[in-house]
């Protein structure tokens, strides 16, 4: 029987590669947006909506996937959006507002869809996060931010659904080619001291783009998550990544061991 899983944000960048991804490797998907009507006909799997800001939207989401499905095997948290500036300049209302969002938005998702994997006693909740959320770039405070608060979220979630048999791991992409900066939100505001600083980091993330990956890698390494039994908390995707995040990887493994060593022994 084929699994059936929910990915959000699945219109378009990493949502969309990730849900025609695992449609076409036989899984059953069901893809969310905040407008699935302008998607619906041009795409393979079925579109249900679903707003990261909206609290309706979030609390009524499993009366109306259910209605679709009979039962849900994997959650993807996709959905996100960047709030891309000097963090000074970026009033502290957006700055929320990228947490709501990225953050709660996703922690609500979550919470929605665990009563069900709890009582069936199996599940899998896969979250995108992003390189940003091991290191931070200039202009990427607030986004830095909110994906670094999901793994600190997601690590201890992980220690939690153990017994559930409920795996939770992430994806943390490098830089690819998406139109992440294209649908970011910024701010007029500018303040003079930072306007050296702000015409190298723009020229810098101009760069980061243009020699940005193939972002199949990322749904190739989703597919792979999705189809090992017991998969890693964290899934570095991307060539080039420095030595001092493989480094990091690899000492949070030991810690994660260690961790779980000592719950087994209580």
């Amino acid at each position: 029987m084929s699994q059936t899983i929910l990915v959000t944000g699945a219109s378009s960048g990493f949502g969309l590669l990730i849900a025609n991804k695992l449609h076409k490797s036989g899984y059953t998907v069901i893809g969310t947006s905040r407008n699935p009507e302008k998607y619906a006909s041009k795409l393979p799997f079925k579109m249900i909506a679903l707003d990261l800001d909206s609290a309706q939207s979030i609390d009524t989401l499993p009366d109306r996937l259910f209605k679709e499905i009979a039962q849900l095997d994997i959650l993807i948290n996709n959905a996100g959006f960047l709030v891309n500036g000097i963090a000074e300049e970026i009033p502290i209302e957006l700055g929320r507002q990228q947490f709501e969002t990225n953050f709660w938005g996703t922690i609500k998702v979550t919470n929605a869809v665990l009563p069900y994997f709890r009582k069936q006693k199996s599940g899998k909740i896969i979250t995108i996060g992003s390189i940003t959320g091991l290191v931070a770039f200039p202009s990427t405070a607030y986004y830095a931010a909110s994906k670094h608060a999901l793994e600190g979220y997601y690590k201890a979630l992980r220690y939690e659904l153990t017994e559930f048999n409920i795996r939770v791991a992430m994806i943390e992409p490098g830089s690819f080619k998406t139109n992440i900066m294209e649908n970011s939100s910024t701010t007029l505001n500018r303040i003079e001291d930072y306007n050296s600083l702000r015409r190298k980091s723009e020229k810098y993330a101009d760069f980061i783009v243009e020699q940005g990956e193939d972002p199949a890698m990322v749904a190739a390494k989703v597919l792979k998550v999705v189809e090992t039994e017991n998969p890693n908390f964290r899934n570095l995707v991307g060539n080039g990544l420095s030595v001092l995040i493989t480094l990091q990887h690899f000492a949070y493994g030991m810690l994660e061991k260690t961790i779980l060593k000592q719950l087994n022994q209580a």
